[in-house]
């Protein structure tokens, strides 16, 4: 069954890389996850959802939140497909080394908003 009204996400169902992909404050870039994927997949109610996994250095994402407890993501998949989710669901790995880079699972809280390039570049500076 289709709900095109709902249907947030515009790609079929699959993985696809993520060209750049950051943890934002205050519309700032803060934190580069590094080998950044989605999956799109069907959800329960027939509608198309997406989860990823990129890897960050933890104790930097531990020093942002000592700043702010609201961090989102932007996601540029190429092209003019470019996207920020707010406050999303974060898990990461648990090791606060400051040279070790662990795993993190990204999970919207909410559809994600399509933004524009020149946005898209303001928030990467």
């Amino acid at each position: 069954m289709n709900h095109p009204i709902n249907q947030w996400v515009p790609f079929e169902e699959g993985e696809y890389l993520v060209v750049n992909a950051f943890l934002a404050v205050n519309n700032k870039a803060a934190l580069v996850i590094e080998r950044a994927m989605i999956e799109v997949y069907t959800g329960p109610k027939g509608l198309r959802q997406i989860k990823g996994t990129g890897m960050i250095r933890p104790a930097l994402m531990v020093e942002l939140l000592e700043d702010s407890d609201d961090l989102d993501l932007v996601l540029d998949l190429g092209g003019k497909y470019k996207y920020y989710l707010k406050k999303p669901e974060l898990q990461a790995g648990k090791v606060f080394a400051e040279d070790v880079s662990a795993s993190i699972h990204f999970y919207p809280s909410q559809p994600w908003e399509k933004i524009s390039e020149p946005e898209f570049d303001r928030m990467a500076k």
